[in-house]
């Protein structure tokens, strides 16, 4: 039997202290100057987090992976890519953590370094920490095209389960669908078509909001695994869709 969810406090209001000055003062020198503050209140427990709700996500669906790596494992770089931005402030002011599905991991791994080619869309859940700003997240953001035509072509064959996982009275009410639609239909699909609405999306996502006080809680993991069940039809809907095991 999988062991209970620990009643900590992963986080102190020292994240958000850190990450309000790192707002204020994005620079290199400043961050260095700061990183022990970083390592002790942003990822150390976070990387502690990941580690304690590897058990409890795997009751939910084995494919998830949580992994506490310090470098290429869930939890995001602090360093953003300037490379293609007109933004040149060199780091992240969130802190961003993702559970893969199992399949995304291993293309990754036989892929190599080849973003392009070892890239494979697959559903994740999210955690978001932002002063003010945090939420989790569930689904498939920013597909590509042919994922994208996958999950609309499925979605029209399948209205009945979309309903089910998107609309049952059961689910849980602070989840709402978000991410970016079309202005107007895509192109060979019905714009009489029930569903339209949600054939017009971009991105395949649900997202709930946490307040700072939540985010603090030593009942923080207790709420993600609640929230993330929460989430669990969509996310074995959309694994449906893409032929992906759930």
């Amino acid at each position: 039997m999988p062991s209970k969810p620990k009643s900590t406090a992963y986080f102190t209001p020292e994240v958000f202290r850190f990450l309000r000055g790192l707002a204020r003062n994005n620079s290199r020198e400043w961050f260095l100057e700061n990183k022990p503050r970083y390592e002790a209140q942003v990822r150390e427990p976070a990387l502690r987090l990941i580690t304690d709700i590897a058990e409890p996500l795997a009751v939910i669906t084995p494919q998830l992976i949580a992994d506490p790596k310090k470098v290429g494992g869930s939890l995001f770089r602090i360093h953003r890519d300037t490379r293609f931005s007109g933004d040149k402030t060199p780091y992240k002011t969130h802190v961003g953590i993702s559970f893969h599905h199992a399949a995304t991991k291993a293309v990754s791994r036989s892929e190599g370094s080849n973003a392009a080619m070892g890239r494979l869309d697959a559903p994740i859940l999210y955690l978001h920490i932002q002063p003010g700003q945090s939420f989790v997240a569930g689904g498939i953001w920013h597909p590509q095209p042919d994922t994208l035509k996958l999950i609309r072509d499925y979605l029209l064959n399948n209205p009945k389960s979309w309903k089910e996982a998107t609309r049952h009275p059961g689910l849980p009410k602070n989840w709402e669908m978000g991410g970016e639609a079309l202005s107007r239909p895509p192109r060979g699909y019905d714009p009489a078509h029930e569903l339209i609405g949600d054939l017009r999306r971009k991105d395949f996502i649900a997202r709930a909001e946490l307040s700072d006080d939540e985010l603090l809680s030593p009942d923080l993991l207790r709420l993600l695994i609640r929230l993330y069940r929460g989430i669990a039809p969509l996310y074995d809907w959309l694994c449906g869709a893409l032929d992906l095991e759930f």
